[in-house]
């Protein structure tokens, strides 16, 4: 007689537990195992592949296979079972007419039925030479209580044991004396023989969540049946994971790991700087996310610590809990934050206030609301009206989009769009004019296309005048340098705080008016320049930026005040000072006595020396005295210098050294320069970590976008939090 033993897969919404088993090697606590009709017969076809032989019943009895309960599913009224079975709780009798309609009701199989934590032994055949054996596992009632070891490799050392407790599954450990010719044949083991091995499941698992949170996919993927097809093409033996798996298990794994990590990261970091702002989702929900910058090894590092739902009105008083909770809950000392920046809205002015911090203006928002005050200058709103319609125009119409992609090629221009002002968007209407003139020969072509019916883009064309292009270039020639202090601030690398001060310097040089300006440039300059000059006027910013601008090496060769240096004098020697001492840099006899001793025993130490221990040149041999001298003179220099005097030789040296160029990174100089410039590196990397704008919240808030997307408005707050901190900071 022929016995076939196979794993049987069930449907949703049990498929989660299926491909754990299938890819792990594991049989939970509560399962499923099907036996044929008759019992007779499926202990007959046991004892076949078995030596010596066993009954169906001892094969469930497996200690890989300890169900809690037992019911027996047959179209026998009764059965008598083998005494052998001693792991099962509870016995009972459920006949053939009670068992389907309980299969239809749970959604499974005729030959599945999983319930109340309950193991059920249900016919699957009526063939007596057929036996089959199923473990399906009911997702529900499954026991997730062990910790999920899939993002382990991921862990640093220091976090890895304070993450939080996840879910795994664990391959089964073989007994320490080799399994009995017994175990190794029954139908459990066999079938656990060709599973792939946990450690490389696991691999295959990281793999795959990465793909889907990386890529923004949906947690639908896994289930798709062309990507099913195309992890057993890969990989036969490995089952991909379900989707409320890894929506509930694999992801919140991989993100209380990777928060431990941040956690662990920042409880280092000395000083630092954050940035926050808010956003509307299209599924009306309100978020607030904060990041966190500091310097590490010569570069500027960028964590996004949460993005929170809120559902309460945005005060100044709400936002400061708000982001209070966020550093709580990550461990950050509000004494470590050097600032924070935020938009110009009121209730971040109050928030930032409320929480004791130095609040920064966003310089991008500042130099966009500057921007926009051009749209209330009458002449200049009803001169941009007449570029917008023709741009309007072409924007609606199908057929002038194509009639205006072939004059570009026949005028060799390059083929861009046309762009339309928002008064929105930072910089738009120096966009739309600066597109405008350089498709403007395309344009009036395409106006004179017979194939445009309507004359409506020649009237408007018509209405342009000389003196409109005219202004046109004056327009680009003057907005184009605040365009470019746009993107200064808004790029992802060296947007130090550091630059706000040079910047507002060139732009008030380059918007001051001048004799030759004609009346529009003159009004554009007056309202620019207005609201640029009301800025940073605060004392503590004002402060701030100038002390920014002078440990940034690229800018400080400008001229800079006496009582900047001296506060930071005075803030180097408060961060380099000995716990010991308090603030004051003086002396003591103690100190003296000290020194004078580390003198004499350094003295002693360079007698001591001797040629064994160095190997030395023939030069180094010559003049090996005079080395000794040098060493001891330099010494006693350095003890004789108290703190204040070791920062002023360090200031003075500071501002010997040249600037260097725009393109190099400031961190790594003074990362470089750590060795001959201790003290002032100390406070050199609290103002480098400083954002001049908020564009990284900003960041956060356009993969948001992607992330709760049309095909992703049910997506849970909490799971889009998730998404989002392991996008940008997995």
């Amino acid at each position: 007689m022929e016995a076939n033993y196979e794993l049987l897969s069930s449907p949703d919404p049990a498929d989660e537990a299926t491909s754990e088993l299938s890819a792990l090697s594991v049989t939970p606590k509560d399962a499923v195992c099907e036996l044929p009709d008759r019992f007779a017969a499926a202990t007959r076809a046991v004892q076949e592949l078995s030596s010596p032989p066993i009954t169906a019943m001892e094969a469930l009895n497996e200690p890989s296979f300890q169900p809690k309960s037992l019911r027996i599913s047959s179209d026998m009224t009764d059965c008598e079972l083998p005494v052998s079975l001693v792991s099962v709780n509870e016995l009972s009798v459920c006949p053939v007419s009670t068992k389907e309609s309980e299969y239809e009701q749970f959604g499974y199989p005729i030959s599945v039925n999983v319930f109340n934590s309950q193991v059920s032994v249900c016919p699957v055949s009526t063939y007596e030479s057929e036996f089959a054996c199923s473990v399906v596992t009911n997702a529900l009632d499954f026991d997730r209580t062990e910790k999920c070891k899939v993002f382990d490799c991921l862990a640093t050392s220091s976090s890895s044991t304070s993450s939080s407790a996840a879910v795994t599954v664990n391959q089964p450990t073989p007994p320490a004396s080799g399994p009995s010719k017994r175990q190794a044949q029954s139908p459990f083991t066999l079938a656990a023989s060709g599973r792939m091995p946990e450690e490389r499941v696991n691999e295959c698992h990281l793999a795959l969540t990465k793909f889907i949170v990386k890529g923004l996919h949906p947690f639908a993927t896994v289930e798709s049946n062309c990507f099913r097809e195309m992890c057993k093409a890969l990989n036969p033996k490995y089952t991909p994971p379900s989707r409320s798996y890894l929506s509930d298990t694999l992801i919140p794994s991989w993100y209380d790991v990777e928060k431990a990590n941040v956690i662990s990261e920042l409880k280092d970091v000395p000083k630092l700087a954050i940035t926050s702002d808010g956003w509307t989702s299209l599924c009306q929900d309100h978020y607030l996310t904060v990041t966190v910058h500091y310097t590490s090894q010569g570069s500027v590092k960028q964590k996004v610590l949460h993005t929170r739902a809120v559902y309460q009105s945005q005060t100044g008083e709400v936002v400061a809990e708000e982001i209070s909770d966020i550093l709580e809950e990550f461990e950050i000392e509000p004494s470590k934050i050097v600032a924070v920046t935020v938009d110009n809205a009121g209730n971040m002015d109050v928030a930032i206030k409320k929480l004791q911090i130095l609040k920064i203006g966003c310089f991008a928002h500042t130099l966009n609301l500057a921007a926009q005050k051009i749209y209330k200058i009458a002449s200049i709103d009803k001169w941009a009206a007449r570029i917008r319609a023709v741009v309007v125009w072409f924007k609606r119409s199908s057929l002038s989009k194509t009639v205006l992609t072939e004059k570009q090629q026949l005028h060799g221009l390059p083929q861009h769009s046309l762009i339309l002002d928002v008064k929105t968007r930072w910089n738009s209407l120096y966009l739309m004019i600066e597109r405008f003139m350089e498709q403007y020969p395309a344009i009036q072509a395409a106006a004179l296309d017979p194939r445009l019916r309507k004359a409506i883009t020649k009237d408007n064309l018509d209405r342009l005048k000389d003196e409109d292009f005219h202004k046109a270039e004056e327009f680009v020639q003057l907005m184009r340098v605040l365009y470019t202090s746009t993107l200064c601030v808004s790029c992802e690398k060296n947007t130090t705080c550091g630059q706000i001060i040079p910047i507002l310097q060139k732009l008030e040089e380059h918007f001051t008016m001048k004799d030759e300006d004609t009346m529009f440039v003159a009004s554009i300059k007056e309202k620019v320049w207005e609201n640029l000059s009301q800025r940073y006027q605060d004392d503590d910013i004002q402060a701030f930026l100038h002390e920014a601008t002078v440990m940034d090496p690229r800018f400080k060769g400008r001229s800079v005040s006496d009582e900047t240096w001296d506060r930071l004098r005075r803030k180097a020697i408060e961060a380099n000072v000995r716990p010991t001492t308090g603030l004051s840099d003086e002396m003591t006899d103690t100190e003296h006595q000290e020194k004078e001793e580390s003198e004499g025993e350094g003295e002693k130490m360079e007698e001591t020396i001797t040629p064994l221990h160095i190997k030395r040149s023939a030069l180094e041999e010559l003049f090996s005295e005079e080395d000794r001298e040098l060493r001891l003179r330099i010494q006693k220099d350095n003890l004789s210098l108290t703190l204040s005097e070791h920062v002023d030789l360090e200031v003075e040296r500071y501002k010997s050294l040249p600037p260097i160029p725009m393109a190099e990174d400031p961190v790594m100089w003074w990362w470089e320069k750590r060795a001959d410039l201790p003290l002032l590196t100390t406070i050199a990397t609290s103002y480098l970590c400083a954002q001049a704008s908020s564009t990284p919240s900003e960041r956060v808030f356009s993969t948001a976008g992607n992330t709760i997307s049309q095909e992703r408005s049910r997506l849970l707050p909490e799971k889009a939090n998730m998404l989002i901190f392991l996008h940008k900071n997995g």
